[in-house]
């Protein structure tokens, strides 16, 4: 009998997806392509200019038509040759799944899909496709981007904390780990689990046992990581 195989968790934020050219809020003062944040990315928002929201996460989706996977994702890809890979991204785009990658959770939504405005269980593949005033689900109400904004909840949290509890191996990747919920999460890994932290603006980890830091782009030390990972295997 073979042994089984090591559980690797990667955890990606914004800095993997901001390589392939997509802007991240953060970038810019609580702007989002020139957007306030509470203008298009929170429930009041949506209330008060629905319209607006939605040409939003449309000229999102048009943005993302246009953008691929770059060399982080592509390699995250590659990892799944010798180990069980998970991944949890707390971004809304879909270059994990356009990568090849086979086994992904969306912390914070997917912009390729729309959700009932009353029925948060009923979820539509839209792909690039615009939401237009008037589309609606099945009980007969506006369809909304497929996103969580900020003061939502997180349905998928507690799955995520699952998955790092069995984690060997944890990799996070283009992410400050400042914001919560998803910051948490680090705290769910077994003593036992090597982590690494790719990111140019890492903080200090050394509170963290078993903490490799790698201060490069995700372009770059993804790759790297994974080389060495499967050199390892």
């Amino acid at each position: 009998m073979g042994c089984r195989m090591k559980k690797v968790i990667i955890l990606t934020g914004a800095g993997i997806s901001a390589e392939s050219g997509i802007k991240t809020f953060r970038d810019s003062d609580g702007l989002w392509e020139n957007y306030p944040i509470e203008d298009v990315a929170t429930p009041e928002g949506w209330r008060r200019n629905p319209e607006l929201v939605l040409k939003f996460y449309n000229e999102r989706r048009k943005q993302l038509s246009e953008v691929v996977p770059n060399d982080a994702h592509t390699a995250l890809q590659r990892l799944e040759a010798r180990y069980d890979v998970q991944i949890i991204t707390q971004n809304v785009d879909n270059l994990h799944e356009r990568a090849g990658s086979s086994k992904i959770l969306h912390l914070h939504g997917l912009l390729t899909q729309a959700r009932s405005s009353v029925d948060d269980s009923l979820v539509y593949d839209i792909g690039e496709k615009a939401i237009a005033m008037g589309d609606v689900c099945e009980k007969g109400s506006q369809l909304r981007p497929h996103i969580v904004w900020f003061g939502e909840m997180v349905p998928n949290i507690e799955i995520a904390a699952r998955m790092v509890e069995k984690s060997d191996i944890l990799v996070i990747i283009g992410t400050s780990l400042v914001v919560y919920p998803a910051a948490g999460l680090l705290n769910y890994a077994p003593k036992y689990c090597r982590k690494f932290l790719i990111d140019p603006n890492a903080p200090a980890m050394s509170h963290v046992p078993q903490m490799t830091i790698m201060k490069e782009k995700a372009g770059t030390g993804v790759p790297k990581l994974v080389d060495k990972l499967l050199n390892e295997n």
